[in-house]
């Protein structure tokens, strides 16, 4: 039976420890500052991007990791592994069809699968993924698993300024300048990497109730939760809060808390959080 390999990308903020644990490969996006290139996890963290986006002349520009990096990434595994290579949604990246074609021009068996999320949704399919390939399961078997926890994930997102998507494109300038005045935050619903506005306000009290009617959601989950995410950009001190809040709620789940990835900063903007969760399954 083939040996199974897990890549992911840098969108998926994992730790160090768990990329360890799992021998996982992850592919960076890039980030460009004032015309210096950055590779997400490599060549800046999370903070460091953080202080040079404040001070950037202009909003940071993303971009998909290259044909080169995935190709580099597959070739330098055994030809005689099966490569499973898991990334962020194709709703707000390319990533998914550089892989592909990255796929095509190596001698590999790789299967690449659209996660449909981000983030730390994206994490919880490849952690899965690892622990299950480092078990001896086959590709197929880790596929239909991952089928699985997309169909239990959920993911959140709430907004404190509208600047970066506007600048971005996720936003129509018109609205994000009327947004600025008014000092409009956003709660939004992502189902399968589609961003769906739920609620917009004045106000931090707006993201406070929004925060409330996820965890009521996660409250009424008929077989509990599995793990909860919390991402945040330069937001520490309330991303701390929303996490002792879960672990009251949902002492048996696994939760975890970190800053998220400058790809996500960049879109999002400061004070920016992510909520994601897997629920129980039988």
């Amino acid at each position: 039976m083939a040996k199974v390999k897990i890549v992911t990308d840098s969108t998926a903020r994992l730790t160090p420890e768990e990329v360890a644990a799992y021998d996982i490969a992850v592919v960076p996006l890039t980030v460009m500052i004032d015309g210096v290139v950055y590779h997400d996890g490599v060549s800046i963290t999370p903070s460091e991007f953080i202080e040079k986006m404040a001070e950037a002349k202009a909003l940071p520009t993303t971009s998909q990791p290259s044909l080169g990096a995935f190709t580099e990434v597959y070739e330098t595994m055994p030809e005689d592994v099966e490569i499973l290579s898991l990334h962020l949604t194709n709703k707000l990246s390319g990533t998914v069809q550089a892989a592909e074609q990255a796929s095509r021009m190596v001698p590999h068996d790789v299967v690449v699968r659209d996660s449909n999320y981000i983030d730390r949704a994206l994490a919880m399919q490849v952690l899965v993924a690892g622990r299950m390939a480092a078990a001896g399961a086959t590709r197929d078997e880790i596929l239909a698993e991952l089928q699985r926890v997309e169909d239990n994930t959920e993911l959140y997102l709430t907004v404190s300024t509208l600047k970066n998507l506007v600048a971005g494109g996720r936003l129509s300038k018109t609205a994000g300048l009327i947004g600025s005045l008014l000092d409009i935050k956003v709660g939004a619903h992502v189902p399968l990497g589609q961003i769906t506005m739920e609620v917009k306000g004045r106000g931090k009290k707006t993201i406070k109730a929004y925060q409330d009617l996820i965890f009521e959601r996660m409250q009424a989950e008929e077989n509990g939760i599995a793990v909860i995410g919390i991402s945040h950009a330069d937001a520490a001190e309330d991303a701390e809060k929303l996490a002792a809040r879960a672990r009251e709620l949902f002492p048996d789940a696994v939760v975890d808390i970190a800053e998220t990835t400058p790809i996500e900063s960049t879109h999002a903007g400061p004070g920016a959080m992510g909520i994601s969760y897997l629920k129980n399954y039988a």
